[in-house]
């Protein structure tokens, strides 16, 4: 089990225990079809989705992302507005965000900011995920500049409904300085055999769970309790687990995170329908 100090866990437990997903994001839709019509079932406890066409929104509108994009922005608006029948079975409530690459803090900002305006002109996303975030102190500046920019972008859409969602990749603690950056830290992002014996940084024991997203590949069927239960005790809110690696054939894919874990419905039903507000 991770360390954590008393303090630190004697918060984690009050400060709630329901999960929900984060999927970094699934392959191209014509090659993830299940994957992309997973998000928009009833019942799955979505928190957002990241849409990426080629490492951003692409050059032009792609149909299938439209078609996808739509499919799950509909979800939501039935969660949000009573629409969906109100028991053990909720729709879908989760936000589709566009997937913005820092490249650790080498991509222009104007670049940065042209992508942000294709994702919401083309595909009203509801927010984005900012990939390869950097985690140093000194890069905080510039990417509190960026947040406030796409804030503002996200305000002036109609489609982002409660100014939109901001998500930072980070992959690992970053300096505590970032979490007033966005609104949600990926803190951890890797194999397993890592995460099962990682620590938590202190300082995020100040924070709720929403705060933070774990993603972690290679999790055996058998050890799926332990890993719910080490995201509970760290305190993170979002979770994606997966069976697969980077080195699994089964999916074509190198990403792990570009296809369903072969366990989908069960950890679905572990964790029991739910709506992101």
């Amino acid at each position: 089990m991770p360390h954590l100090t008393a303090s630190a866990a004697a918060r984690r437990i009050a400060g709630g225990e329901q999960l929900g997903f984060g999927v970094p994001g699934y392959a191209h839709p014509l090659l993830a079809p299940a994957e992309w019509a997973e998000l928009a079932r009833p019942g799955t406890p979505l928190h957002w989705a990241v849409l990426n066409i080629a490492n951003g929104p692409g050059s032009r509108p792609d149909p299938h992302c439209l078609e996808a994009a739509g499919r799950l922005r509909n979800a939501r608006e039935r969660a949000l507005h009573g629409e969906a029948p109100d028991d053990t079975v909720r729709a879908s409530g989760g936000r589709l965000l566009g997937h913005l690459d820092l490249a650790h803090g080498e991509r222009p900002f104007d670049e940065l900011i042209a992508d942000a305006r294709s994702f919401i002109d083309w595909y009203r996303i509801g927010g984005f995920y900012l990939a390869r975030c950097p985690a140093e102190r000194a890069e905080l500046p510039a990417v509190r500049r960026l947040t406030g920019t796409l804030h503002a972008l996200l305000a002036e859409s109609d489609s982002a409904d409660g100014g939109g969602r901001l998500v930072l990749g980070h992959g690992t603690h970053p300096y505590p300085g970032y979490a007033e950056a966005a609104d949600q830290l990926v803190t951890f992002q890797g194999p397993w055999t890592d995460y099962r014996w990682s620590q938590v940084a202190e300082w995020t024991a100040d924070y709720p769970p929403e705060r933070f997203a774990h993603f972690v590949h290679g999790v055996p069927r058998t050890h799926l309790e332990e890993a719910m239960r080490v995201a509970r005790w760290q305190g993170a809110g979002t979770i994606f687990f997966t069976d697969r690696n980077d080195r699994d054939g089964r999916s074509g894919q190198s990403d792990p995170f570009a296809a369903l874990p072969s366990y989908w419905d069960e950890i679905v039903s572990r964790i029991g329908p739910g709506i992101s507000e």
